[in-house]
């Protein structure tokens, strides 16, 4: 009861750490569907120049969260400030996203290509027109798995200075007070499921029926 109780006398307060880490998610993910699929299409047809994009990748989720906030607050420009917290969850979010962008697109069956260049279509019209459309669920599973990610990561945002749902569960740790760690711990899992069966919605509405496997599990490239 004693969370219950918690909730409900700091609920204006709550309701602004959330407001807070659903906003930072926002930015972060816009940012990262801009640049990483971006990344990923540009990279599809050159194969050292992936291979050094993903291992920098993987060097980047290798680093503790913690630690990557903390080297960021030293370069000038960002700070204890909001931009690293995003830059912070840019990284994170750059290997699922490029690298199932990459794979998708060059999984696509050669056939199909080349039909469609038989047909008189440009590098342009093949790559938007056929390339990712097909390659579409393959992307947003990736996608999927970098949101749901960054809705974790961003709880340590609060060490550089983000008022969000870490802030819960950082002074909870703090005080010894079982009640604010389970309140933040739960309404984040809670925004992780959210944002997923929202995803999962839009997969639903931009991916061809044809296209929807059996077994949706098969879809991210790991």
């Amino acid at each position: 009861m004693s969370v219950v109780n918690y909730f409900i006398k700091n609920i204006d307060k709550i309701w602004r750490f959330t407001v807070n880490h659903f906003i930072l998610i926002v930015l972060a993910i816009c940012a990262a569907l801009l640049i990483w699929v971006s990344v990923g299409i540009v990279i599809r047809n050159n194969e050292k120049l992936a291979n050094g994009i993903l291992g920098f990748g993987s060097l980047m989720m290798s680093i503790p969260s913690i630690a990557l906030y903390g080297i960021l607050v030293t370069v000038p420009g960002f700070g204890l400030s909001r931009r690293s917290a995003v830059f912070g969850l840019l990284l994170y979010s750059m290997l699922p996203i490029v690298r199932n962008v990459y794979i998708a697109l060059n999984q696509v069956d050669k056939s199909i290509l080349e039909a469609a260049k038989g047909m008189g279509m440009s590098s342009k019209q093949i790559l938007f027109k056929v390339q990712l459309p097909l390659a579409i669920p393959v992307i947003l599973a990736g996608v999927r798995v970098a949101v749901v990610m960054m809705v974790g990561i961003a709880t340590l945002a609060v060490y550089i200075g983000e008022r969000n749902l870490g802030s819960l569960i950082e002074q909870g740790i703090r005080r010894t007070h079982f009640d604010m760690i389970m309140v933040g711990a739960v309404l984040v899992s809670m925004m992780a499921i959210a944002i997923d069966l929202l995803m999962g919605k839009l997969e639903n509405k931009l991916v061809s029926p044809g296209l929807v496997s059996e077994d949706k599990g098969d879809k991210v490239v790991s």
